[in-house]
């Protein structure tokens, strides 16, 4: 199988022990954020989480491990979405935080290849472990999809598998979805992810035929539960539109059932 082999080429580069098991030293409790395609919103519904979280009083920390098409300031690269992810968690955005900043808005490794640089997951894992240390759930945000290719035929996947958190996956309202969810939500499962359940985005006040159908098919046919329909929101300021977000989720009844399928309550 291409993932078994992936794994072997690993072994002992990235937090993977020889009989190829994670390394655990860190007993993490999380979720990886993934999504259908890149601008489904994974970074509006991670951060609206994140703030949800806060105002229930949890210590959350939050973690964007690479980011692409990052905006140059003051002479250095900045993850826009790092950025959102730390002030919606009311945390500092450090090195740690955002690991890997690259300014091309292309894959990845392909970003990576182009500065001359490599994405290494021992990096990224030692990042982890120190935001566990200093917080009792952590969000972390992959790019775009899992088949997204990182470094060396590794994966989006293949760091949620390191990371050893399990998924929510990140859907768009529209004709289409139904298809790019199911692929998605099987392809973790047959990847050996645990996927705990989905999240459409930007679902409109006047759904279309296709959007009003989309979210009993997903609910259904997935294998996981849809926990959460998030309303489109107008209005360019990010930060108001998350915190009308968590505001919602914070009074919707099943709300609850996103908790406790995370593993907080």
């Amino acid at each position: 199988m291409i993932w078994n082999y992936r794994r072997r080429d690993a072994v002992g580069n990235h937090g993977i022990r020889d009989n190829g098991s994670v390394d655990r030293s860190v007993n993490t409790k999380g979720i990886f954020i993934t999504g259908t395609d890149t601008g489904v919103g994974k970074t509006i519904v991670a951060a609206a989480l994140a703030r949800l979280l806060v105002n229930k009083g949890i210590n959350v920390g939050v973690m964007k491990p690479v980011t692409t098409g990052c905006s140059q300031h003051a002479g250095r690269l900045v993850s826009e979405d790092a950025e959102l992810l730390a002030w919606s968690a009311g945390t500092e955005l450090t090195a740690d935080v955002a690991p890997y900043l690259f300014r091309e808005p292309i894959a990845p490794a392909a970003a990576a290849e182009l500065e001359h640089a490599k994405i290494e997951f021992s990096r990224i894992l030692a990042a982890f472990h120190k935001l566990s240390e200093e917080h009792d759930f952590i969000i972390v945000e992959g790019a775009g999809g899992l088949m997204v290719p990182l470094a060396g035929g590794l994966l989006v996947a293949d760091l949620a598998k390191l990371l050893a958190l399990p998924l929510l996956v990140v859907a768009r309202p529209d004709l289409g979805t139904v298809n790019h969810t199911l692929l998605t939500c099987f392809a973790a499962k047959g990847l050996g992810c645990s996927v705990k359940g989905t999240i459409i985005n930007n679902y409109p006040l006047n759904p279309s035929l296709a959007e009003s159908t989309a979210p009993h098919l997903i609910d259904s046919l997935s294998g996981v539960p849809l926990l959460a329909r998030l309303p489109s929101i107008p209005g360019k300021d990010e930060r108001k539109v998350v915190e009308q977000l968590a505001e919602q989720l914070f009074k919707e009844p099943t709300t609850r059932v996103l908790l406790r399928e995370i593993g907080l309550d």
